[in-house]
């Protein structure tokens, strides 16, 4: 154990003239060892600069604490905060941060120099933490940075300590990285161990590691979360009391081409956990029936058991709940079949076609749906433990659109199954596959005035409760989540921005194209003066329904995409000061 803590150590002390890489999948506790690293060095009066793009200084702070931070001379710690004005976070000023954003790779440069100046001492460790946001943002030109910024840093007599998500770009990109290093440092999670892979290192062999350490975690919130509104509105349905309205002056429908654009966008920041995350989600939503059942009148549970089979094993059982998907044309989700004659016992088929999540994505190589094939495992899983037999349901799709199919279907069954995962997982070129399918349609709009989206029977929208499932998902994710919203709406709206100037947009006319855009997807009711403003938004309208005491703006892509237009577009930042989350009566941002 000794040896361990000793090899530990020198692992963690990052020597002046290296830079070292820390490589692994999110969650594998690289944040973490980047803190034990700067716990280890403030002890010995060494100044550090913190850079954070995935999360705020206050953050930082916390987990040292946690961790057990004691009381270091002032003005040994200090921070470049990459993350707040990237994702349009309003926050106080601190005396110890620098602005930067990960949009402008020299802004970040130059806040670094900033604060060494302001430090005045050799030997700083300068922690990177992480530079995944800003190769998302920057591409392969990030390396151009690593190579003449961080390489340079260190060359200085400066200690660099960074990490990157694997997974999250092109690995030729990511084998760069590693070659620029003086040092790399694979970290994985294998149960409840964290094992380091020293694959180069200036004091330490090649060797393997095993750490026992909490892994970070992302999932579904605790059961006190989901309010009695969600639950209401499934009892609602089975009642036949459903009103498929909200009331907006708008309409109570949304351009499905903008919950798939919020979606996409953030998934590059997490492309093997999300996926799954997202299913968890739709699929507990979907088993939440159970609940609603044991809310109505005695007399109605009643009929519901006569009427209801005790399992949906049988194909006749499982036709009999698939009267409840013909909602879902209703709310123009897609046309929905049950496929009695592919499906037999314990395994059953649906077909879906002009699909809302799939349809605008044919030929992109991937499956697409992630919402309503697992509510319908759910509200199976949950209709059979309200009466008394508790089993798992999961469901994968076996045709999609996205894969070249002419209409998309999925299989449903009470077990687990290896498919699963395959299922979820989608890589890093389909994502960009994917995301550039948006960009085309997205920009043949602005320029062109070309439709986002067309469906042959059921149009361009969909109802605004169906995409409550894809909206509402960073508010019952967790932070991690949120951030992947917040810049991934920070990337495409830069692009945007970028767009429209490349093709000759003035500033005045950009700001006006990107807000018709806005008003046809129908994200609420828009007007622009000094502050911009929505009213009814489609991405926070739901939030007093799941967490009705929520206590911030939790506008995470729609302020995202407004802070990285306008800052392309008119080196202006965005912070969104008032959300109807929070109980104000509209949705405002102001401009900085």
């Amino acid at each position: 154990m000794g040896s361990l803590l000793v090899l530990l150590s020198q692992l963690q002390e990052v020597s002046p003239k290296n830079m070292i890489l820390l490589v692994g999948p999110p969650g594998a506790g690289k944040s973490t060892f980047c803190q034990q690293a700067v716990l280890q060095t403030l002890p010995l009066d060494k100044p550090v600069i913190y850079v954070t793009t995935e999360y705020g200084p206050s953050r930082v702070e916390d987990a040292l604490k946690e961790a057990g931070l004691q009381e270091f001379e002032p003005g040994l710690l200090h921070y470049v905060d990459a993350y707040n004005e990237t994702v349009g976070v309003s926050v106080s000023d601190r005396s110890d941060a620098v602005h930067a954003d990960c949009n402008d790779l020299s802004s970040i440069d130059i806040a670094i120099s900033k604060l060494h100046e302001r430090i005045g001492k050799k030997h700083v460790l300068l922690v990177f933490d992480s530079l995944t946001s800003p190769y998302l943002f920057s591409g392969s030109e990030f390396l151009r940075f690593m190579r003449e910024s961080l390489s340079r840093y260190a060359a200085k007599g400066n200690a660099v300590l960074t990490c990157i998500d694997e997974g999250c770009g092109k690995s030729e990109d990511l084998v760069a990285m590693m070659s620029l290093a003086n040092g790399v440092i694979r970290i994985e999670m294998k149960k409840d161990k964290q094992v380091l892979d020293v694959m180069k290192h200036p004091k330490v062999k090649p060797t393997k590691i095993e750490v026992i350490i909490e892994p970070e975690r992302i999932g579904l919130p605790p059961k006190e979360f989901w309010s009695q509104n969600a639950t209401e509105t499934i009892t609602r349905t089975i009642q036949g009391k459903a009103e498929f309205s909200i009331g907006r002056k708008v309409g109570d429908f949304v351009n499905i081409f903008w919950p798939n654009l919020a979606f996409w966008s953030g998934m590059p920041w997490d492309p093997k956990r999300f996926p799954a995350l997202t299913y968890e989600v739709n699929k507990k939503h979907g088993a939440g029936m159970k609940e609603a059942f044991s809310l109505l009148p005695w007399y109605k549970r009643l009929a519901f058991k006569l009427l209801l089979p005790k399992n949906f094993s049988k194909t006749k059982d499982m036709k009999k709940m698939s009267k409840m998907t013909q909602s879902m044309e209703q709310v123009r989700y897609g046309i929905i079949k049950y496929a009695e004659e592919l499906s037999k016992m314990d395994e059953h088929y649906f077909r879906i076609h002009e699909s809302s999540e799939c349809w605008i994505f044919r030929n992109v190589g991937a499956t697409m749906a992630s919402v309503f094939p697992p509510i319908i495992a759910g509200i199976c899983e949950g209709l059979e433990s309200w009466r008394g037999l508790e089993r798992e349901w999961n469901v994968i799709e076996t045709k999609c659109v996205g894969l070249g199919d002419p209409y998309c279907e999925f299989k449903l069954f009470p077990r687990e199954n290896g498919e699963l995962n395959e299922f979820l997982e989608k890589d890093s070129s389909a994502i960009k596959k994917i995301h550039d399918r948006l960009m085309t349609r997205l920009v043949g709009f602005l320029l062109e005035g070309k439709a986002l989206v067309e469906r042959p029977r059921l149009g361009s929208d969909a109802q605004l409760r169906l995409i409550a499932g894809v909206m509402g998902i960073p508010i019952m994710a967790g932070e991690r989540y949120r951030m992947a919203w917040r810049m991934g709406g920070a990337k495409v709206g830069k692009e945007v921005g970028q767009g429209l100037t490349d093709a000759g947009i003035s500033e005045d006319e950009a700001v006006k194209r990107i807000l018709q855009l806005l008003e046809y997807c129908k994200v609420g009711e828009l007007s622009k003066a000094e502050t911009i403003r929505i009213k009814e938004n489609c991405e926070s309208i739901w939030v007093k329904g799941y967490a009705p005491k929520w206590k911030e703006p939790c506008c995470f892509f729609t302020t995202g995409f407004l802070n990285g237009f306008f800052s392309a577009v008119k080196n202006q930042h965005v912070k969104e000061t008032k959300c109807i989350a929070m109980g104000d009566p509209y949705c405002e941002w102001e401009f900085s």
